[in-house]
C-alpha cells in the first residue's frame, strides 16, 4: 500500500512538471514573443493537469506532489514522519523526471540548468502568500466540499500565475525541478533556496491561522 502512494505522488509528481515545463516551452514557441499568451497558456495547461492528477490520485495518496502541502498534513498529524519523508523524496524525484521528459518531448537538451532569475523581496513574499493561499484553498475545501478540492485546486494555481508576481511555485519540489530547466518556466538554482523558505514560512503561517479558522464545531 505504501508503495502504491510513493509510485503515485512521484508520477504526480513527474506529470505536474512535465505540463508547467511542456506548457511553457509550447506557449513561448507559439506565442510570438508575446509574454502575456505564453503565461495564459502556460496557466491553463497546469491548471487542466491539476485537476486530472488530483481527480485520479486523490483516493491513492491524497494528491500531495507537494512538500509543502505534505508538510502541512504532517503538522496536523495526518500523515507519519517516515511516510511524510518518503513522500517529499518521490516528489523532487518525480518533479526532475517530469522536467526532463518534458525536454525530451520537445527535443531539448535534456540536462540543463536555468538562467532565468527570480529574485527579491516582491516575489518572495508572493511565494510566502502564494502557499498559505494554496493550503486555504485545500483544508477549506476539505472542511466544506471535499469532492471540490481538485477544481479549487486547478482555479486556484491557474489564477495564482495571473495575481502573483511569482506566479505562484508555492511548492518546493516543483521550485527544485524547475531550476532544472532553461526554458520559459525556469528559474535560476541559486534563486531555489529563498522560494522555498518563503514557502516553509507559508506553510508555518497556514498551520496557525487555518485550524483555528476551519475549526469543527462551536467556537
Amino acid at each position: 500500500m505504501r508503495m502504491q502512494k510513493l509510485l503515485a505522488e512521484g508520477l504526480g509528481t513527474a506529470f505536474l512538471l512535465i505540463a508547467v515545463v511542456g506548457s511553457g516551452i509550447m506557449g513561448a514557441a507559439l506565442s510570438d514573443g508575446n509574454v502575456a499568451v505564453a503565461l495564459l497558456a502556460n496557466a491553463i495547461a497546469t491548471g487542466c493537469m491539476l485537476y486530472a492528477i488530483i481527480t485520479t490520485l486523490g483516493p491513492i495518496s491524497g494528491a500531495h506532489f507537494n512538500p509543502a502541502v505534505t508538510l502541512a498534513f504532517w503538522l496536523r498529524g495526518e500523515i507519519d514522519s517516515l511516510l511524510a519523508l518518503k513522500y517529499v523524496a518521490v516528489q523532487i524525484f518525480g518533479g526532475i523526471l517530469g522536467v526532463w521528459a518534458a525536454h525530451l518531448m520537445f527535443d531539448l537538451n535534456i540536462l540543463q540548468l536555468s538562467t532565468t532569475g527570480r529574485s527579491g523581496v516582491s516575489q518572495w513574499f508572493s511565494e510566502g502568500l502564494a502557499t498559505f493561499g494554496l493550503l486555504f484553498v485545500i483544508f477549506g475545501g476539505l472542511r466544506s466540499r471535499p469532492e471540490a478540492v481538485p477544481a479549487l485546486v486547478a482555479l486556484y494555481i491557474t489564477g495564482a500565475y495571473w495575481f502573483t508576481s511569482s506566479t505562484s511555485f508555492a511548492n518546493p519540489a516543483v521550485t527544485i525541478a524547475r531550476g532544472f530547466s532553461d526554458t520559459f518556466a525556469g528559474i535560476m538554482p541559486s534563486h531555489v533556496p529563498m522560494f522555498i523558505v518563503m514557502q516553509i514560512v507559508g506553510v508555518g503561517v497556514a498551520a496557525l491561522v487555518l485550524p483555528r479558522l476551519f475549526a469543527k464545531g462551536p467556537t
